[in-house]
């Protein structure tokens, strides 16, 4: 009888095993599954920043580089008069029709 115990109690824990793993493969099923969505978003800030490469910091007064270092915008910026870059490096990159624009005096509208 004492082995006939130990089997009805495996087959019981059997099924309440198999019980048990039936209803929560029935409740994973009808849960509603849970999507995420990652949104990036970035913010452009309109705020001047002084430009603190060497090359042009060669070329720049001790009174422009206060003005820049207190935060102004140096003259030829937005409403100033038209300065053009003319270092090496700069020239490189640009089109015929920039140059042009830049020697002509006009502040350039083309890349």
């Amino acid at each position: 009888m004492h082995t006939s115990r130990k089997a009805l109690s495996a087959i019981a824990a059997a099924v309440v095993l198999a019980a048990g793993i039936a209803a929560g493969a029935a409740l994973a099923a009808k849960k509603p599954h849970k999507t995420t969505a990652t949104t990036t978003t970035s913010t452009t800030s309109t705020t001047w920043h002084s430009n603190e490469d060497a090359s042009h910091e060669s070329g720049e007064t001790a009174a422009q580089e206060a003005a820049e270092d207190s935060g102004q915008r140096p003259s030829g910026g937005a409403g100033g008069a038209f300065k053009p870059n003319e270092d090496a490096t700069h020239e490189a990159g640009e089109s015929a029709a920039r140059e042009a624009q830049e020697d002509a005096g006009q502040r350039p509208t083309v890349p």
